[in-house]
């Protein structure tokens, strides 16, 4: 198997690995640290995290510019890009522990209003230990970028993997001789040193690479930083998209706020991973169709095929979440947050997950936009409407908390979703009314009618426990694997379907 394949799949484990040990471990976390400690680890770790924006995108430029260098033969080229980039990551560094010591200085204690004088002081600790992690993370991430433009996949990410299971473990141990919020980010940073430690030294004893400088010119800065700007756009908008609400509410909010709202972010960013895990087995192939100059129609129905099988997927999890939600959200953190905060951590991952869907389902845009090189309409949209949606959801937050915060967000996400829907139809040429016309074909009657059963199981299988909420789950799952299977999918889809289990049912034949 080749480092791409195996790349691919340890990419899709790590989905996984990070999707299930987090709902298992976060009510962990939850009951030993509490609501408020756990709430001030949430806003910290958002806020210093805004700061690692100063990474302009300069790990994904590596990848690029690793990889163009090794095509073309040249060492000496690429030991000048190494050596210049690691003078912008130092510098970068630099002002990173310069932003934090001034905001710890002169602004922490007037920010956070909303908290005592024993959670400032744990807030502190947290940001001064944080911003040292992230001083040293963005080099050190420039290790595994290099990695990645060597093609040396498998590395990286099965330390990734490793890394996960250990710090869970030992995260477990520690909280369990009671351990606190601090103690995680403790952990964090020393497993941090330890996988920068360990990829430098792959990099430079396995991979033999070299870095010095030959020649340093600031034409060649702007030709790096031209690449990574768009990068950098993005890496924006999900901060505003992801981050920006813990700001706010890390202001005016007390930290228990701060935990429902990180609660419902949580589960509305597991939603968004299972379709990533599906539909970027197939993007690949689509943006080969694009630069292959596809027609519109084209386009269209590779896009639909993608988009259906996303879908497919998300409306299981969404109808069940509907249904089944505030019960899970209620025996996951319920001891912690509340019958009152546990409803409304559920609100808001169901707010997330309504208005993400379309932008879930419609990622091959983002495809094809990357090959047209028509990139910057959508990120400049994005940006402004996710800066307009913060701002409104800081007004609505003094009166509605968690929801209104996340409110203003949506309402940003969904003008920008319906303004990009007439962009690629009228500018990109692709064919948005067929699109949605074949993507709910057949499967909105699936979702209608097990959202209606759905309704009555919660009646024949009343209860509140997890056993209930395990036979409630499942009696769901077979009817709308049956429904999907027998009315819902097409004969592409279900031949998808008969392959995918092809090696599993000749084992069983063999038995």
């Amino acid at each position: 198997m080749s480092q791409l394949k195996k790349g691919a799949f340890l990419n899709y484990a790590t989905i996984f690995l990070t999707n299930v040990v987090g709902i298992l471990l976060t009510p962990f976390i939850l009951s030993h640290i509490g609501a408020s400690e756990y709430g001030i680890y949430l806003t910290i770790g958002a806020l210093v995290g805004t700061i690692s924006l100063l990474d302009f995108g300069l790990n994904n430029t590596i990848v690029r510019f690793v990889a163009k260098y090794r095509a073309q033969k040249d060492s000496k080229g690429e030991e000048n890009f190494l050596a210049v980039t690691m003078r912008i990551f130092f510098v970068i560094s630099a002002i990173i522990v310069i932003l934090g010591v001034l905001f710890y200085t002169f602004f922490i204690d007037s920010y956070f209003t909303k908290m005592n004088t024993e959670e400032m002081k744990i807030a502190k600790t947290i940001f001064v230990i944080l911003i040292f992690n992230l001083s040293i993370s963005l080099p050190g991430a420039a290790f595994t970028g290099i990695c990645y433009g060597y093609e040396a996949f498998v590395f990286p990410k099965t330390l990734n993997i490793i890394r996960y299971i250990t710090r869970s473990l030992t995260v477990v141990a520690i909280l369990t001789l009671g351990g606190k919020a601090i103690a995680l980010v403790v952990i964090d940073t020393i497993f941090n040193v330890v996988i920068i430690i360990t990829t430098l030294v792959f990099v430079f004893k396995k991979l033999k690479v070299k870095i010095k400088l030959h020649e340093f010119s600031f034409r060649f800065v702007k030709q790096i930083f031209s690449y990574s700007g768009w990068i950098f756009i993005f890496a924006l908008v999900g901060i505003f998209q992801w981050s920006a609400g813990h700001w706010v509410l890390g202001r005016i909010s007390v930290p228990e706020v701060l935990t429902i709202y990180g609660i419902g972010i949580t589960l509305g960013s597991y939603y968004g991973a299972f379709s990533t895990a599906i539909s970027g087995v197939f993007l690949p192939r689509a943006t080969q169709m694009s630069v292959a100059n596809a027609t519109g129609e084209e386009l269209t129905t590779m896009m639909i095929k993608i988009a259906r099988l996303s879908f497919i997927v998300l409306m299981f999890i969404f109808g069940g979440f509907l249904l089944f939600g505030l019960q899970f959200v209620n025996l996951w953190v319920g001891t912690e947050l509340g019958e009152e905060g546990s409803y409304q951590s559920w609100v808001i991952a169901l707010m997330i997950m309504a208005a993400y869907t379309l932008p879930l389902v419609q990622g091959f845009g983002n495809s094809i936009l990357e090959a047209k090189s028509k990139l910057a309409f959508k990120a400049i949209l994005y940006l402004s409407f996710m800066i307009l949606g913060t701002i409104l959801g800081a007004y609505l937050a003094r009166d509605y908390g968690a929801i209104g915060m996340m409110s203003g967000s949506i309402i940003g996400w969904m003008i920008v979703q319906n303004v990009m829907n007439f962009y690629y139809h009228n500018t990109i040429g692709l064919n948005m009314i067929r699109f949605f016309k074949e993507l709910v074909h057949k499967i909105i009657i699936v979702v209608f009618i097990c959202f209606s059963l759905g309704y009555f199981i919660n009646t024949w299988v009343p209860g509140e426990g997890w056993l209930n909420f395990i036979q409630k789950g499942a009696l769901y799952t077979l009817i709308y694997s049956i429904l999907t299977y027998f009315v819902g999918i097409n004969a592409f889809e279900k031949q998808l379907f008969k392959d995918a289990f092809k090696p599993v049912l000749k084992r069983f034949k063999k038995t």
